[in-house]
């Protein structure tokens, strides 16, 4: 007999997230941004709802590019992209992630730049800004990438073969820190996609079979303030409530 029970958590084991780009004041390159980031195993995408701006993206086959965002805009990168998004007008995204939202649950390294990668305790004094002294800390943390990320392009612009190497050394650097993490990941994905991929297997085999109990789920908007993230105000969507 097919179950007819959804699965925990949303739709194919993805991760949801409301997400504001900051804008409370520049950058030290003068733009309105968050944190550039990687993921190791996670894939994103963002769909804008409202505003305009960008993503910048970098990787070490096709280099830097810049993908306007504008309502109505989808753009998705793999694991292994440097990222930055950019607010030019109150740029407002659902974020997309595969893997059950590990990019919001482990599964990040934000560019400070060679000398934070080289020092564990002053990566997690910079990372930790945000839980110290709330959106201050958060935008603090932005500055402190952005002008690391400033260097790297500044490589991009004078020295491709350093910003090819700079890059590769930033993911690989990022890839070696989560390798511990394989057996919680690999848990995540286990009860997350992979469960979901399993039951729509079931049904399909099942057919012409229907699921014996149909469900629904819902989540309401969030109440309370929203996550201070590396790109912005977060507020995620996730734990689903029948309906």
């Amino acid at each position: 007999m097919q179950s007819g029970t959804m699965q925990p958590g949303l739709i194919a084991g993805i991760g949801l997230t409301h997400l504001t780009v900051y804008d409370q004041r520049p950058g030290p390159d003068g733009m309105q941004s968050g944190c550039a980031h990687v993921h190791a195993v996670t894939d994103e995408a963002y769909f804008v709802i409202s505003g305009r701006g960008a993503i910048e993206l970098h990787d070490t086959v096709h280099g830097f590019r810049s993908v306007r965002l504008e309502p109505g805009s989808f753009v998705q990168f793999s694991p292994g992209t440097l990222h930055r998004s950019v607010c030019h007008e109150k740029l407002v995204v659902l974020a997309v992630m595969g893997n059950a939202g590990l990019a919001e649950r482990g599964d990040a390294r934000i560019w400070f730049g060679p000398e934070a990668d080289a020092d564990a305790a002053l990566y997690q004094r910079l990372w930790r800004l945000p839980a110290e002294t709330g959106l201050a800390g958060a935008l603090e943390r932005r500055d402190r990438s952005i002008a690391a990320y400033q260097e790297l392009m500044r490589l991009w612009e004078d020295d491709r073969a350093a910003y090819a190497r700079e890059l590769e050394r930033f993911v690989e650097v990022h890839a070696r820190a989560m390798a511990p993490l394989r057996e919680r990941f690999q848990g995540v994905v286990a009860d997350g996609p992979a469960a979901w991929l399993q039951a729509a297997l079931s049904r399909i085999g099942g057919l012409p079979g229907q699921p014996p109990v149909p469900e629904a789920t819902a989540i309401g908007p969030e109440s309370g303030p929203p996550k201070l993230g590396m790109c912005g105000l977060l507020r995620p969507l996730d734990l689903p409530t029948t309906v």
